[in-house]
């Protein structure tokens, strides 16, 4: 699940721990951004994609279970201009769901430089991060969901909110997607989601982390710094059997302290049977916007945080950072903003 948290294991490895993951329409295509390795976790952190990692975006095609289509990215060993080499790969029908298939090799390129190859186009480097969030608000909700209390704003001032997250970066992944591709044409719904996984001395693959809706991390599991709870290994398709019913717990206990639900376990339900399974959905062709009464893709500008704090307290909330959303974000064109 995605995470920005300034923990000893993203410390150690943040090439591997999936930030962001983002869904908008592009021109005639359709724009999968995947953010990894945070400098939010120490200012030396490792640059980079890592070399025997895996980085995969996967579709599920008008409402399946499981995914039709894969999207892997490999890279190699940074050169001595801190470049990578990177392959792309699209993986379909059983495939796409199968850690051994290879899959058809469609693009290669390197870090830094635009790629083309069939109906798609990639970048991959290190850009200033979009995403914000005040993280002194962010722990007046965690408080609240953790404990099933009443969310206590006594410490924290709308007039004083900052984005925790400026000047901060990431390695970005952006793939462009043309309505050419069969299974990604105009009009096709699709739910979204992205991994990351790692060469094991077996010589299988393991899933380090996975992401679809964003916040769900600090929301639910901040206090979860190895990230070992089982949300984090397992597929979409049962996030509901295995996991609705903590979702569904930690919402009804928190909307019950506040009083903002006459049946708070409902509530807790339909707020667990929204989020898992776990993916971001999207109707081809159309505008993105996670927002308050729409939820179609996730654009670099949409304030996600505050959508999710009031989903899950069933009431409104005010961030205070409209102001923040980066000149990036705002005018976001492929390959976007990179950082210096």
């Amino acid at each position: 699940m995605s995470h920005h948290l300034d923990t000893p294991l993203a410390a150690q490895g943040g090439q591997l721990y999936i930030d962001d993951l983002y869904v908008f329409n592009g021109d005639r295509a359709t724009v999968f951004v995947m953010d990894v390795n945070s400098s939010v976790t120490k200012a030396d952190i490792k640059r980079g994609f890592h070399a025997e990692a895996r980085y995969e975006i996967k579709i599920h095609i008008n409402g399946t279970d499981v995914e039709d289509l894969t999207y892997r990215f490999a890279f190699g060993e940074p050169d001595s201009d801190a470049r990578q080499a990177l392959q792309l790969y699209e993986l379909t029908g059983a495939d796409a769901r199968d850690d051994a298939a290879m899959g058809t090799p469609i693009a290669e390129g390197r870090t830094g430089e635009v790629t083309t190859g069939g109906n798609v186009r990639i970048w991959a480097g290190r850009i200033t991060d979009p995403f914000f969030v005040d993280l002194d608000e962010l722990a007046t909700i965690n408080g609240a969901v953790k404990n099933g209390s009443p969310v206590d704003r006594s410490a924290w001032r709308v007039d004083q909110a900052k984005n925790s997250f400026a000047g901060t970066t990431v390695e970005s992944i952006v793939l462009e997607v043309s309505h050419d591709e069969p299974l990604l044409r105009d009009g096709t719904e699709i739910g979204v989601w992205c991994r990351t996984m790692l060469a094991t001395d077996a010589g299988g693959w393991r899933q380090i982390n996975r992401a679809g809706h964003p916040m769900m991390w600090p929301i639910f599991w901040p206090h979860d710094t190895d990230f070992s709870d089982p949300a984090n290994f397992r597929h979409p398709s049962t996030d509901l059997t295995e996991g609705g019913e903590e979702i569904a717990n930690a919402v009804a206990g928190v909307v019950k302290a506040n009083g903002t639900a006459p049946d708070p376990q409902a509530y807790g339900w339909s707020v667990a049977r929204q989020l898992y399974p776990d993916l971001l959905s999207y109707k081809v062709g159309t505008a993105a916007n996670f927002g308050f009464a729409v939820r179609n893709g996730r654009t670099l500008a949409d304030n996600v945080p505050e959508v999710m704090f009031s989903l899950v307290l069933n009431t409104g909330t005010t961030a205070g950072l409209t102001s923040e959303v980066t000149k990036a974000a705002r005018s976001a064109t492929f390959p976007y903003v990179v950082a210096a």
